[in-house]
């Protein structure tokens, strides 16, 4: 087991029936106790996922779809920011939900994510995701009842019917070759509040600011129990949660590096093996341009 996984798997949640947000520290930094080692491994896992990267695309067998949910100020940009630096952008994309439009409501709650799924051969990034339809839909009721269901649809049981729903969706993505792994960076109550005080009292940072961030941080009890639950009902050995203590950015962005190492690792990437026909077509081509002239 490399330094790589060892750093993601104490994070990860397989099983979720027992689990506790309680039980995960948000200024946990496991074994790596100064930011200059976490850079350094950064370093060196950002090397690795862009030449796991360049495999996944070579092959063009399988696809890794990388959701992201977090309470605001936790890092969710910089981390893909940072993560993600070495991997080629043609085999990349990203994708980030805000408030669904019109047309959105008119299908499905998946369908809008589902719209943006990989391509075999490439890493998707979802900023916010299907997820948001059991967590800021689930504290605001009001955001449910504008959604167009018919009355009989809506019932006490909707919130587990959506975990159902999910937990099937990604069953089969993963039965159609789309590894998914989901991150919540959990960051602590009191480090949130100095992050939006920075946001506040920074000229550059200002921009980052929106007030209705104050008013669902209102609403954070409320959060942490739909998260709680959610993960409670969404994690699966093949969909796992990682629970990532979001208080150190510098540690959260090598924990969620070395799930995706790992995510990677697991497909036994290899660039595609050429025929021996195409091998004699390529010795051809070969000798032709070195007899040019």
């Amino acid at each position: 087991m490399s330094t790589f996984d060892d750093l993601a798997d104490r994070y990860r949640i397989n099983k979720g029936k027992t689990f506790r947000l309680e039980d995960i520290d948000p200024g946990d930094t496991g074994k790596v106790k100064s930011q200059e080692k976490a850079t350094e491994l950064l370093q060196k896992s950002v090397q690795l996922m862009g030449e796991l990267q360049e495999k996944l695309y070579a092959q063009d067998r399988w696809s890794l779809l990388l959701v992201f949910q977090a309470m605001d100020a936790a890092g969710k940009d910089g981390t893909i920011k940072h993560v993600l630096s070495g991997v080629n952008p043609q085999g990349c994309q990203v994708t980030s939900f805000k408030a669904p439009s019109d047309t959105e409501l008119d299908h499905d709650f998946l369908w809008r994510t589902t719209c943006a799924l990989p391509e075999r051969g490439r890493i998707g990034i979802f900023n916010r995701s299907y997820y948001e339809e059991v967590l800021v839909v689930r504290v605001h009721p009001n955001f449910l009842a504008g959604q167009k269901l018919a009355p009989e649809l809506v019932g006490d049981g909707i919130w587990k019917e959506r975990f159902e729903d999910i937990r099937n969706f990604e069953g089969y993505l993963g039965r159609n070759g789309v590894i998914t792994r989901k991150f919540f960076l959990h960051v602590s109550k009191e480090e949130q509040r100095k992050r939006f005080l920075a946001r506040l009292t920074e000229p550059k940072k200002n921009w980052k600011f929106s007030a209705n961030d104050v008013k669902e941080r209102a609403h954070w009890d409320e959060y942490m129990e739909a998260y709680e639950d959610m993960i409670r009902h969404t994690a699966t050995k093949d969909a796992p949660w990682y629970v990532v203590p979001a208080d150190n950015k510098w540690f959260t962005r090598i924990v969620v590096a070395g799930a995706i190492i790992d995510a990677l690792q697991s497909l036994d990437l290899h660039f595609p093996k050429v025929s021996k026909t195409k091998l004699k077509d390529l010795a051809a081509a070969k000798h032709a341009l070195l007899n040019e002239n």
